[in-house]
């Protein structure tokens, strides 16, 4: 994605786009402004265009009169002068606020840097921006184990036993950072000397649930925290699904360990066939939960009964992705022959 190594076209950037999240308003959502900004290479070019659209263009367009546009519109669809005032201010604030989350020790990671995680590029829903405590690795590889805050001792134990297999694989575990089977396949997974990346529903700056608090600062230190909130964001009913949203688009698969029938394991479950993205459920999940049922004859969906089919469903899930790989390569080898 980045076109430009330099440090000052990056802060740029960064300070474009965060002023995009935070002067945005109906009908744009961060997600759909980011697809925007990755879609014309450049937030500044965005911000511009949203500020005075008839000086600022963006590529392949032609800006249309506001006295055409009188004809085409009606007075609410028109860019208002507020929204420039608000704009514009927003974008002096995000470049002194780039500036001071660097200097707090803040590692912000957006879509223009090279370090953003590659799998959420592909997604419906890429954010705009990430705040990172860890190691990043653009091109991870990870499963997410995802459950019930409040697991059973068969749940725990298959969450452990899940995470110590994925670190044998050299993948990485991927989970939320929640009570319950989240908590028990990072411990394992630091236990086992693997990776581990946790998604947190909070800004980076804090620690939920405090009961985790060390759980987190270990992740930080061996592994890596990430959070797409502003940094000292409280938990919220809307902060968990839309970490669920991530957490499936970054890994390969999903694996559902235990589900009440009103998990918030759901979301993940929707979001990651959302995005294309395999799941693997344990049987007793599918007789637990109703809402699991509908998912059981669905595409791309492993029901397993053990530790082993697990690993049985994820090399499936590697072979049908290095034939789709093979296969493009094929059809991209042809067009340049025939070309």
């Amino acid at each position: 994605m980045q076109h430009n190594n330099s440090r000052d076209w990056l802060d740029a950037e960064n300070a474009a786009l965060i002023a995009l999240a935070e002067s945005c308003e109906k009908p744009d959502t961060w997600s759909s402004l980011t697809n925007e900004c990755i879609i014309e290479g450049s937030a500044v070019r965005v911000l511009e265009h949203k500020i005075d659209p008839e000086n600022n263009p963006l590529n392949g367009q032609e800006y249309v009169s506001a006295d055409t546009q009188g004809t085409l519109f009606q007075l609410d669809d028109l860019p208002s002068a507020d929204y420039a005032v608000k704009a514009s201010a927003a974008w002096e604030h995000a470049t002194q606020q780039v500036a001071q989350w660097r200097n707090h020790g803040l590692d912000l990671v957006t879509v223009f840097d090279d370090r953003f995680p590659s799998r959420l590029r592909s997604v419906v829903d890429t954010p705009p921006f990430l705040f990172a405590k860890g190691t990043l690795l653009a091109d991870d590889s990870g499963v997410s184990v995802v459950g019930s805050r409040k697991c059973s001792p068969e749940g725990a134990r298959f969450a452990r036993d899940v995470a110590h297999m994925l670190c044998g694989r050299g993948l990485t575990v991927i989970a939320g950072l929640a009570d319950g089977i989240d908590s028990f396949a990072h411990q394992e997974a630091l236990r086992s000397g693997g990776r581990t990346v946790a998604f947190i529903g909070t800004g980076i700056n804090r620690c939920y649930p405090a009961s985790n608090r060390e759980l987190q600062h270990r992740i930080e230190e061996q592994g890596l925290v990430l959070s797409q909130f502003w940094p000292d964001s409280p938990p919220t009913k809307q902060t968990f699904p839309m970490r669920n949203a991530l957490m499936s688009g970054y890994g390969l698969a999903t694996v559902v360990v235990e589900a009440s029938e009103h998990s918030g394991t759901r979301i993940q479950a929707r979001q990651a066939q959302r995005h294309g993205r395999p799941l693997i459920f344990r049987d007793t999940v599918m007789e637990q939960a109703r809402w699991a049922r509908q998912y059981r004859d669905k595409p791309g969906v492993f029901i397993v009964r053990s530790v082993e089919e697990v690993g049985d469903a994820l090399d499936m899930i590697a072979h049908i992705d290095n034939g789709a790989d093979a296969l493009l390569d094929d059809i991209l080898t042809a067009r340049v022959q025939y070309a």
